[in-house]
Protein backbone atom coordinates (compact mmCIF):
# COMPACT_ATOMS: atom_id res chain seq x y z
CA UNK A 1 0.00 0.00 0.00
CA UNK A 2 1.57 3.24 -1.13
CA UNK A 3 1.61 5.51 1.81
CA UNK A 4 0.02 9.41 1.60
CA UNK A 5 2.55 11.37 1.50
CA UNK A 6 4.16 8.66 -1.06
CA UNK A 7 1.32 9.64 -2.92
CA UNK A 8 1.24 13.25 -2.47
CA UNK A 9 4.78 13.54 -3.72
CA UNK A 10 4.18 10.83 -7.03
CA UNK A 11 1.65 13.27 -7.85
CA UNK A 12 3.63 16.22 -7.75
CA UNK A 13 5.82 14.82 -9.58
CA UNK A 14 3.49 13.76 -12.45
CA UNK A 15 2.08 17.39 -12.72
CA UNK A 16 3.45 18.59 -16.64
CA UNK A 17 5.85 21.28 -15.63
CA UNK A 18 4.22 23.53 -18.45
CA UNK A 19 1.05 23.14 -16.10
CA UNK A 20 2.69 23.84 -13.00
CA UNK A 21 4.50 26.77 -14.61
CA UNK A 22 1.40 28.54 -15.78
CA UNK A 23 -0.36 27.34 -12.79
CA UNK A 24 1.88 30.06 -10.98
CA UNK A 25 1.99 32.36 -13.69
CA UNK A 26 -2.17 32.85 -13.55
CA UNK A 27 -1.99 33.47 -9.69
CA UNK A 28 0.04 36.49 -10.38
CA UNK A 29 -2.08 37.89 -12.95
CA UNK A 30 -5.37 37.74 -11.56
CA UNK A 31 -4.25 39.70 -8.87
CA UNK A 32 -2.56 42.04 -11.03
CA UNK A 33 -5.59 42.57 -13.19
CA UNK A 34 -7.24 43.84 -10.50
CA UNK A 35 -4.72 46.05 -9.22
CA UNK A 36 -3.89 47.50 -12.52
CA UNK A 37 -7.52 47.92 -13.59
CA UNK A 38 -7.81 51.33 -11.36
CA UNK A 39 -5.48 53.21 -14.22
CA UNK A 40 -7.38 54.47 -17.61
CA UNK A 41 -5.07 54.60 -20.49
CA UNK A 42 -5.48 56.62 -23.50
CA UNK A 43 -5.49 55.10 -27.01
CA UNK A 44 -3.57 57.95 -28.66
CA UNK A 45 -4.80 59.68 -30.84
CA UNK A 46 -8.33 59.23 -30.17
CA UNK A 47 -10.15 59.76 -27.44
CA UNK A 48 -10.80 56.41 -26.49
CA UNK A 49 -9.26 54.50 -23.02
CA UNK A 50 -8.77 51.19 -21.80
CA UNK A 51 -8.37 50.45 -18.19
CA UNK A 52 -4.95 48.66 -17.80
CA UNK A 53 -5.97 45.75 -16.45
CA UNK A 54 -6.40 44.42 -20.40
CA UNK A 55 -2.85 43.69 -20.08
CA UNK A 56 -2.55 40.86 -17.33
CA UNK A 57 -6.55 39.84 -18.40
CA UNK A 58 -4.66 39.49 -22.15
CA UNK A 59 -2.50 36.27 -20.25
CA UNK A 60 -5.15 34.91 -18.44
CA UNK A 61 -7.09 34.66 -21.89
CA UNK A 62 -3.79 32.94 -23.06
CA UNK A 63 -2.79 30.81 -20.74
CA UNK A 64 -6.59 29.33 -20.01
CA UNK A 65 -6.58 28.54 -24.07
CA UNK A 66 -3.01 27.26 -23.87
CA UNK A 67 -4.06 24.72 -20.87
CA UNK A 68 -7.35 23.89 -22.96
CA UNK A 69 -5.24 23.21 -25.94
CA UNK A 70 -2.73 20.41 -23.94
CA UNK A 71 -4.15 19.50 -20.70
CA UNK A 72 -8.38 19.82 -21.68
CA UNK A 73 -11.33 22.01 -20.98
CA UNK A 74 -11.69 20.23 -17.42
CA UNK A 75 -8.25 21.23 -16.18
CA UNK A 76 -8.59 25.26 -17.81
CA UNK A 77 -12.27 25.29 -16.17
CA UNK A 78 -10.36 24.00 -12.75
CA UNK A 79 -7.76 26.89 -12.76
CA UNK A 80 -9.88 29.25 -13.58
CA UNK A 81 -12.31 28.19 -10.49
CA UNK A 82 -9.00 27.82 -8.34
CA UNK A 83 -7.68 31.82 -9.82
CA UNK A 84 -10.41 32.98 -6.76
CA UNK A 85 -8.35 32.00 -3.92
CA UNK A 86 -5.64 34.56 -4.99
CA UNK A 87 -8.23 36.95 -5.57
CA UNK A 88 -9.98 36.61 -2.12
CA UNK A 89 -6.64 36.26 -0.51
CA UNK A 90 -4.74 39.81 -2.12
CA UNK A 91 -8.04 41.43 -1.43
CA UNK A 92 -8.23 40.53 2.13
CA UNK A 93 -4.85 41.66 3.06
CA UNK A 94 -5.42 44.73 1.25
CA UNK A 95 -8.01 45.33 3.47
CA UNK A 96 -5.56 44.09 6.49
CA UNK A 97 -2.66 46.87 5.27
CA UNK A 98 -5.45 49.79 4.51
CA UNK A 99 -6.49 49.19 7.99
CA UNK A 100 -3.42 48.89 10.10
CA UNK A 101 -1.59 52.54 11.54
CA UNK A 102 1.19 53.87 9.19
CA UNK A 103 3.95 54.08 10.90
CA UNK A 104 5.62 57.72 12.40
CA UNK A 105 8.30 57.98 9.80
CA UNK A 106 5.96 57.38 6.93
CA UNK A 107 3.51 59.92 8.29
CA UNK A 108 6.50 62.21 9.17
CA UNK A 109 8.36 62.39 5.71
CA UNK A 110 6.26 60.26 3.47
CA UNK A 111 2.87 62.11 3.99
CA UNK A 112 1.86 62.34 0.03
CA UNK A 113 2.96 58.78 -0.39
CA UNK A 114 0.76 57.12 2.15
CA UNK A 115 -2.23 59.68 0.95
CA UNK A 116 -1.74 58.28 -2.41
CA UNK A 117 -1.66 54.70 -1.43
CA UNK A 118 -5.18 54.80 0.37
CA UNK A 119 -6.95 57.08 -1.99
CA UNK A 120 -6.10 54.60 -4.96
CA UNK A 121 -6.55 51.16 -3.05
CA UNK A 122 -9.82 52.51 -0.63
CA UNK A 123 -11.56 53.22 -3.80
CA UNK A 124 -10.67 50.54 -5.93
CA UNK A 125 -13.51 48.53 -3.67
CA UNK A 126 -15.68 48.50 -6.93
CA UNK A 127 -13.09 47.32 -8.75
CA UNK A 128 -12.43 44.46 -6.93
CA UNK A 129 -16.31 43.34 -6.42
CA UNK A 130 -16.24 44.16 -10.67
CA UNK A 131 -13.42 41.76 -11.08
CA UNK A 132 -14.65 38.38 -10.05
CA UNK A 133 -18.08 38.85 -11.97
CA UNK A 134 -16.32 39.59 -15.06
CA UNK A 135 -13.34 37.60 -14.35
CA UNK A 136 -15.28 34.13 -14.23
CA UNK A 137 -18.44 34.78 -17.01
CA UNK A 138 -15.56 35.57 -19.76
CA UNK A 139 -12.79 33.02 -18.68
CA UNK A 140 -14.80 30.01 -18.37
CA UNK A 141 -17.19 31.36 -22.01
CA UNK A 142 -13.57 31.61 -23.17
CA UNK A 143 -12.58 28.38 -22.10
CA UNK A 144 -15.98 26.90 -23.40
CA UNK A 145 -15.90 28.21 -27.13
CA UNK A 146 -12.21 27.82 -27.49
CA UNK A 147 -12.87 24.04 -26.61
CA UNK A 148 -16.08 23.54 -28.51
CA UNK A 149 -14.33 25.03 -32.04
CA UNK A 150 -11.84 22.62 -31.61
CA UNK A 151 -14.25 19.08 -32.36
CA UNK A 152 -13.09 16.08 -32.30
CA UNK A 153 -9.84 15.97 -34.28
CA UNK A 154 -6.47 17.66 -33.05
CA UNK A 155 -6.68 21.25 -34.31
CA UNK A 156 -3.62 22.61 -36.70
CA UNK A 157 -1.45 25.58 -36.09
CA UNK A 158 -3.90 27.75 -38.14
CA UNK A 159 -6.94 26.17 -36.46
CA UNK A 160 -5.02 27.21 -33.22
CA UNK A 161 -4.88 30.57 -34.21
CA UNK A 162 -8.23 31.11 -35.27
CA UNK A 163 -10.21 29.66 -32.57
CA UNK A 164 -7.95 31.27 -30.44
CA UNK A 165 -9.16 34.81 -32.04
CA UNK A 166 -13.07 34.05 -31.88
CA UNK A 167 -13.16 32.60 -28.30
CA UNK A 168 -10.85 35.68 -26.79
CA UNK A 169 -12.61 38.35 -28.79
CA UNK A 170 -15.99 37.10 -27.79
CA UNK A 171 -15.08 36.25 -23.98
CA UNK A 172 -12.97 39.61 -23.87
CA UNK A 173 -15.64 41.59 -25.17
CA UNK A 174 -18.65 40.40 -22.89
CA UNK A 175 -15.75 41.07 -19.98
CA UNK A 176 -15.40 44.95 -20.74
CA UNK A 177 -19.42 45.37 -20.66
CA UNK A 178 -19.69 43.53 -17.06
CA UNK A 179 -16.62 45.20 -15.82
CA UNK A 180 -16.43 48.40 -16.62
CA UNK A 181 -20.33 48.54 -15.78
CA UNK A 182 -20.07 47.61 -12.53
CA UNK A 183 -16.80 48.90 -11.87
CA UNK A 184 -17.50 52.69 -13.33
CA UNK A 185 -20.40 53.53 -13.82
CA UNK A 186 -22.22 56.38 -11.86
CA UNK A 187 -18.74 57.50 -11.22
CA UNK A 188 -17.94 59.31 -14.89
CA UNK A 189 -19.16 58.64 -18.45
CA UNK A 190 -17.88 55.21 -19.72
CA UNK A 191 -19.16 55.37 -23.12
CA UNK A 192 -15.65 56.40 -24.24
CA UNK A 193 -14.21 53.82 -22.02
CA UNK A 194 -16.39 51.00 -23.02
CA UNK A 195 -15.71 51.20 -26.37
CA UNK A 196 -12.52 51.87 -26.40
CA UNK A 197 -11.95 48.42 -24.37
CA UNK A 198 -14.30 46.88 -26.66
CA UNK A 199 -12.36 47.64 -29.75
CA UNK A 200 -9.24 47.72 -28.18
CA UNK A 201 -9.55 43.98 -26.74
CA UNK A 202 -11.30 42.65 -29.48
CA UNK A 203 -8.31 44.49 -31.94
CA UNK A 204 -6.11 42.35 -29.89
CA UNK A 205 -7.73 39.07 -30.06
CA UNK A 206 -7.60 38.89 -33.54
CA UNK A 207 -4.01 40.75 -33.89
CA UNK A 208 -1.91 39.41 -31.00
CA UNK A 209 -3.68 36.51 -29.14
CA UNK A 210 -3.07 33.73 -31.84
CA UNK A 211 0.12 34.18 -31.73
CA UNK A 212 0.42 34.44 -28.26
CA UNK A 213 -1.42 31.09 -27.71
CA UNK A 214 0.67 29.22 -30.43
CA UNK A 215 3.83 30.63 -28.88
CA UNK A 216 2.57 29.20 -25.10
CA UNK A 217 1.69 25.55 -27.06
CA UNK A 218 4.86 25.65 -27.84
CA UNK A 219 6.67 26.49 -24.91
CA UNK A 220 4.30 24.36 -22.62
CA UNK A 221 5.84 21.33 -25.07
CA UNK A 222 9.33 22.70 -24.41
CA UNK A 223 8.70 22.76 -20.52
CA UNK A 224 7.59 19.13 -20.80
CA UNK A 225 9.88 18.07 -22.87
CA UNK A 226 7.62 17.05 -25.82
Amino acid sequence: MTEPGNSNALAAAATPRGLFVYLMLYGGMTVLAGVLAFKQVQLVPTELSVEAGIFPYLVLVVISSTVAQLYGQKTANTIVWWGFIPLGISALLMQLVLGLPASVEMIDFRPDDLAAFEQVHRSTWRVWMAGPAAYITSLLLNVWIFSKLRGSGEANTLGLMVRGAIASAISQAIDSVIFITLAFYGEFDITNLMIGQVLAKVVLSIVLVPFLITGGVALAKKLDGD
